[in-house]
């Protein structure tokens, strides 16, 4: 624990579960674009955050974050006019999500190429998030850490071949967490591994080249 759990994150208020976990979750979505250019952005909130987020600058929030901005940003407040400078279409819709958590927002984004990307999570209280779902595969990770995430065919060896390499080759690199994901054995499956230092794009690029890796993608903290 350190002091910002206990007086909460440095923000743009008025809330730190709907305004700057808000901004967190939003991103996350960033991150995942990895440099592409949003150009839609479908945002469904759910509970909580589905009855107050115009009161609690929620949408601003979730919409600042997409576009890069950190929770302390001052552009919060003027988010739906930097999106439109931008070219950013984005709708807001309440919703219900079974079982979600009561802060939940799925973000749904088109980049400019026409790609789509989904990020599901919550903002579980103090500016602090938890992230649920990455393109539709369950993931476990809260953004406080960097984040490596394995997309892969569920083969036998995959798991000991990915961690083989961060272990000889970035004996430097500690894995804090791991855990894996698979909806159908043999299926595609997905790793979620923590990092309590900073990724090198070269580690990144090795990953990729492990067979039966789909995709790799690293999610530096936020």
């Amino acid at each position: 624990m350190n002091i910002f759990d206990i007086i909460g994150p440095v923000m743009i208020g008025p809330s730190s579960s709907h305004t700057a976990g808000a901004v967190r979750l939003g991103r996350v979505m960033d991150k995942v674009l990895d440099g592409a250019t949003p150009a839609k952005a479908e945002i469904e909130l759910s509970g909580s955050f589905a009855s107050t987020y115009k009161g609690h600058g929620t949408d601003r929030a979730l919409l600042a974050g997409i576009m890069g901005y950190h929770s302390y940003s001052e552009e919060i407040r003027n988010a739906f006019a930097i999106a439109k400078e931008r070219g950013l279409e984005y709708s807001f819709v309440p919703c219900d999500i079974p079982g979600a958590h009561p802060n939940t927002a799925r973000i749904h984004v088109t980049d400019t190429s026409g790609k789509e990307y989904t990020v599901e999570g919550a903002s579980i209280g103090g500016g602090n998030i938890r992230i649920d779902y990455i393109n539709g595969m369950k993931v476990d990770f809260t953004g406080e850490n960097n984040t490596v995430l394995v997309l892969h065919n569920d083969k036998p060896g995959l798991v000991a071949a990915v961690t083989h390499i961060i272990a000889e080759k970035y004996r430097n690199i500690n894995i804090g967490n791991f855990r894996l994901s698979r909806p159908v054995k043999g299926g595609e499956a997905m790793m979620t591994i923590e990092l309590d230092e900073s990724a090198p794009d070269e580690m990144i690029a090795d990953l990729k080249q492990v067979p039966n890796v789909i995709n790799v993608m690293l999610i530096r903290r936020v």
